[in-house]
């Protein structure tokens, strides 16, 4: 096996990193026991190589084809010997494949996995809270180069929150006092957060927990503490996250599918030493 896989590494010259334009029904080689191989041929063969073969395989063509005539003629000697019936290349290549075959299962269910339009807009409405967007107004209240300290900066922002919920205008509260001048230019618009966006977790908390019209609690952050208005409750339209739903519950789909392919391969330990279940000195003891 090792000496199957040096054959590929041992390609000099460098031709083309790019498959030949050439139609699939082109005749690219004769082996000696008259097996052709056409373009479309080669084609699969590649498609089936790892990465660094296929490398290989385009920088030296010619090679690459006298090297899979090394191959075939090698593989034919070893059947005729029989070596292919004894240990350990029997057990070799029963066990490839096994691989190979599970593996284009995986990727046949990957592929096939199906999911209704129906199922994506239902999602949609059933998990619609994940889609929420909730636009906030904000007032900042810096700690100003520690010339306010962190209770006083706490205890204004405090009071402020209180002002606002007996029904002071939020827009002069903010004009009058916010250390945020991005916002304040703004008259307080701060942004529009959803469920998945980069905020940090006391900001997401804080602003996800109120209704339309509501005053947050002052939120503390690194240099100060913010006090949130939600302005306004909307949900991301359908069309923006249709897509993303069905990769998604493709993904679920095909998940629980292998968990069901898991959950059917049942196998009985037979030997509770072979698996471990006997600590090895009990059997020495034996």
């Amino acid at each position: 096996m090792k000496f199957a896989a040096a054959l590929f590494l041992c390609l000099a010259p460098v031709w083309s990193q790019a498959l030949p334009n050439l139609p699939d029904e082109t005749l690219v080689a004769t082996f000696e026991d008259g097996t052709k191989l056409t373009m479309g041929d080669f084609k699969r063969i590649y498609a089936a190589l790892p990465p660094d073969a296929q490398r290989n395989a385009l920088q030296n063509r010619q090679a690459f084809l006298q090297q899979l005539a090394l191959m075939r003629r090698l593989a034919k000697a070893a059947v005729d010997e029989k070596l292919d019936q004894l240990s350990p290349t029997k057990e070799a290549l029963e066990y490839n494949r096994l691989s190979i075959l599970s593996q284009a299962k995986l990727d046949d269910a990957g592929m096939h996995t199906a999911v209704l339009p129906s199922q994506v807009s239902e999602w949609y409405e059933n998990h619609k809270d994940r889609y929420r967007q909730i636009r906030v107004k904000a007032i900042y209240i810096g700690l100003g180069g520690r010339k306010m300290s962190d209770a006083e900066a706490k205890a204004k922002a405090a009071r402020l929150a209180a002002q606002a919920r007996a029904g002071a205008d939020f827009v002069k509260l903010v004009r009058e006092n916010s250390d945020d001048e991005v916002s304040r230019a703004k008259n307080g618009d701060f942004l529009t957060v959803t469920a998945n966006d980069s905020v940090p977790d006391a900001v997401r908390d804080a602003i996800f927990k109120m209704r339309k019209g509501e005053i947050s609690d002052p939120v503390p952050q690194l240099n100060g503490y913010y006090i949130f208005r939600c302005e306004e409750i909307s949900y991301r339209p359908y069309e923006d996250v249709r897509d993303d739903i069905f990769t998604e519950l493709k993904q679920k789909n095909y998940s629980d599918w292998i968990d069901q392919m898991r959950r059917a391969a049942t196998v009985v330990y037979n030997s509770p030493e072979f698996v471990g279940a006997v600590p090895f000195n009990t059997l020495q003891r034996k």
